[in-house]
């Protein structure tokens, strides 16, 4: 694991690598009883899950971060041990998945991750985010649809994808401007991830 987030290229906190390895151990222990994850495999998991999210680190804009349907807590917990001094709020209405995160935050002493059991929509926390993230949700204007009242005047959405979403971005998204890079994720082929970037599009019509 430790030669494979290397490759990232990224900082990391002194203690980031055993809540790597205890968030892994975890979910491996809980996935046996309750179904967070179709991957089983060790390996697979550090792949594409770990670093699947980590990956989007850099994409990551201002203070307060929102993933919606974050699951059994990706990418949010990866990126919140890596970002302690970001704040990181967690939404899926899977009980069961909030039920880890939530085990996760406390074992892990996690104290800038808020775990919250909603629907995305309904989700009303009183502000809205610097950063958005999802990861294989739904398709970008569904996203946009459930969660783009989240995004803050500056913010920034963002959509982690597999393969280039063409089809999700014809046409393009009413009110929002978008690009679109390609992530590398070591152990994985190029070409098979991207995000897709969203602001909101302030231009004046004249």
């Amino acid at each position: 694991m430790k030669q494979l987030i290397t490759q990232l290229d990224q900082a990391f906190p002194d203690d980031a690598l055993e809540k790597y390895r205890v968030l892994l151990d975890e979910l491996q222990r809980w996935n046996k009883k309750v179904n967070l994850t179709a991957i089983r495999d060790r390996d697979e998991m550090v792949t594409a899950h770990l670093l699947d999210s980590l990956v989007a680190r850099p994409l990551l804009h201002g203070v307060r971060i929102l993933d919606v349907g974050t699951g059994g807590g990706f990418p949010g917990l990866p990126l919140a041990i890596a970002e302690p001094d970001r704040e990181f709020d967690l939404v899926d209405s899977n009980n069961k998945k909030i039920m880890f995160v939530q085990h996760m935050i406390g074992l892990l002493g996690l104290d800038n991750v808020n775990a919250v059991k909603a629907r995305t929509e309904d989700y009303a926390p009183g502000y809205r985010f610097d950063t958005v993230i999802a990861r294989a949700v739904a398709t970008v204007p569904r996203l946009l649809e459930l969660a783009g009242h989240h995004v803050g005047e500056d913010g920034v959405f963002v959509a982690l994808k597999g393969r280039y979403p063409a089809e999700e971005l014809e046409p393009s998204p009413e009110h929002w401007a978008y690009e679109v890079t390609e992530l590398y994720v070591p152990g994985l082929a190029e070409g098979s991830r991207h995000a897709v970037l969203l602001r909101r599009d302030n231009r004046v019509e004249e």
